[in-house]
């Protein structure tokens, strides 16, 4: 898991270990800090919602349905209201139709979020089976609600970016490539993701 502070450091140490690249990083920015997030329903709605908009524009549209749907707006009260409705809190038509299934996969059963399968490819599968989740949202809400450790997004271009730069890349590598440098820092992929995040993140002189 990399839920903790001493969790993700376990993970980067073991990683910082076998990849001096990786070790001259820590020395550079220091450990990051955990990204959690909540499990369930609401984080996967906050993610839709977030899509392709700044941070604060998706806050005064999740205000504005938590108004209308109350907190957490539960999939069954979604799924009651119609496009106006919705349209009037600030999701476009597209959104909706994401937002609406996730809500019926949800309410139905089809998708229990509090018991996905326990193999990360299996996980990714289901939750890509929500319109609007592609693998990066998958992979991403994996890593972060989840904690799951071994999480990948080699398709990332902030990921691809630090890594080329960590290791000392003339460009950045592709996805493919990304995935395959990565092979040997199983099972501590989602720390190495982090950790590139706040490198990528972090100003060094």
């Amino acid at each position: 898991m990399v839920t903790t502070a001493e969790q993700l450091r376990a993970g980067i140490d073991a990683i910082a270990a076998i990849e001096p690249g990786f070790a001259a990083a820590l020395g550079r920015v220091g450990y990051p800090l955990p990204r959690v997030r909540a499990p369930g329903y609401e984080t996967l709605l906050r993610t839709i919602v977030g899509q392709q908009v700044s941070v604060a524009a998706a806050a005064a549209v999740w205000r504005r349905l938590e108004e209308e749907l109350g907190e957490g707006c539960a999939p069954e009260t979604l799924l009651a209201r119609d496009y106006d409705a919705l349209r009037a809190c600030g999701l476009s038509r597209q959104k909706q139709g994401y937002a609406r299934s996730l809500a019926e996969l949800v309410a139905s059963g089809t998708i229990d979020l509090h018991a996905l399968p326990a193999d990360d490819e299996e996980a990714i599968d289901l939750l890509t089976r929500i319109k609007g989740i592609g693998r990066w949202s998958a992979e991403i809400y994996l890593l972060f609600a989840e904690g799951r450790p071994d999480i990948w997004p080699a398709g990332d271009l902030a990921v691809q970016v630090e890594v080329g730069r960590i290791l000392g890349l003339p460009e950045r590598p592709s996805e493919k490539m990304t995935r395959s440098l990565a092979e040997r820092w199983r099972p501590h992929r989602g720390a190495a993701a982090i950790m590139a995040w706040h490198h990528y993140n972090t100003e060094v002189l």
